[in-house]
């Protein structure tokens, strides 16, 4: 039988499409895509000089932090008073934050929550009228994170499998109502946010315990440069921008979408081999970015 191929819609002009997270990166690059295929976006930004950056003829800035109930709530006028119909929501927002669960403080471990699924959680709920009035879609960018919890992910990766759970339950929600839910899941990706995660997590080693850093002080500076190597090899924000937008217009979407070999990669070895041949396999890809 011969492959079956995936029609994408043509531009749709007088379409809406909300980013958020959109100031540089992926979210950035999926705002400019979309707005080349002809939507109109209001691309989500916390500060006023990222607004002034991504400005342009299609993208429209709107102030948004997903943890501010206030902008949340900003967004959903904006959007409810505009004539034209919604057509996506890109739940994009993250941050990175790599530490052992052992020494990541509590307050770390609800922000990674805050901002990388209970945001989401809020901006869809405050959208979720307009979708189902614009039979739109939910495109939430997840991680190969959200299918493998490597050492210090314990919070990063735990938001992300949280996520992929969310939208499994939101798509059996309402899809019968006409709403689709899509997952994109990417793997390294070269964007400012891998630099971030390491700059974050060295700020995190620095206030470490004595016994907590002689436990984990060398495997976070493996994971730092193992971090460092996976993201220079990997996909251009702009190629991952490609995905987001496929999501958003294909005409019959799957489930859920890989960015990038090594997510599909990753993503088939889950499914594939149990538990502890995946350990070794993890420990001895960080094991060569041990210092010797």
């Amino acid at each position: 039988m011969g492959s079956v191929v995936e029609v994408t819609t043509s531009s749709e002009p007088q379409r809406l499409v909300v980013v958020t997270g959109a100031s540089t990166g992926m979210g950035a690059a999926a705002a400019r895509e979309l707005a080349r295929q002809g939507f109109h976006v209001l691309a989500g930004v916390r500060r006023d000089r990222d607004a002034d950056a991504i400005r342009s003829t299609r993208i429209e800035p709107v102030i948004l932090d997903i943890t501010e109930p206030e902008q949340v709530a900003a967004l959903a006028a904006r959007v409810a008073d505009d004539p034209r119909p919604l057509r996506a929501l890109v739940n994009n927002a993250g941050i990175q934050v790599n530490a052992p669960v052992e020494a990541l403080p509590m307050a770390e471990w609800r922000q990674v929550f805050e901002v990388n699924l209970f945001g989401h959680i809020a901006v869809t709920q405050a959208l979720l009228p307009a979708l189902l009035r614009s039979r739109g879609r939910v495109i939430n960018i997840s991680s190969v994170g959200g299918k493998l919890a490597m050492a210090t992910y314990g919070a990063y990766a735990g938001a992300k499998f949280a996520l992929e759970a969310v939208s499994d339950a939101l798509r059996r929600e309402v899809e019968r109502l006409g709403v689709q839910v899509i997952v994109v899941e990417p793997g390294g990706v070269r964007t400012e946010m891998a630099a971030r995660g390491i700059a974050t997590a060295n700020h995190l080693a620095a206030r470490m315990t004595p016994e907590h850093e002689e436990r984990y002080a060398d495997l976070i500076q493996a994971n730092n440069k193992l971090m460092a190597t996976g993201t220079a090899s990997g996909l251009t924000a702009d190629a991952a921008a490609r995905v987001i937008a496929r999501a958003v217009t294909i005409r019959r979407p799957r489930p859920r979408y890989t960015a990038g070999r090594d997510a599909a990669l990753v993503t088939r070895l889950t499914r594939l081999l149990p538990d502890r041949t995946l350990d070794r396999i993890l420990a001895a890809n960080l094991r060569r970015h041990y210092t010797k």
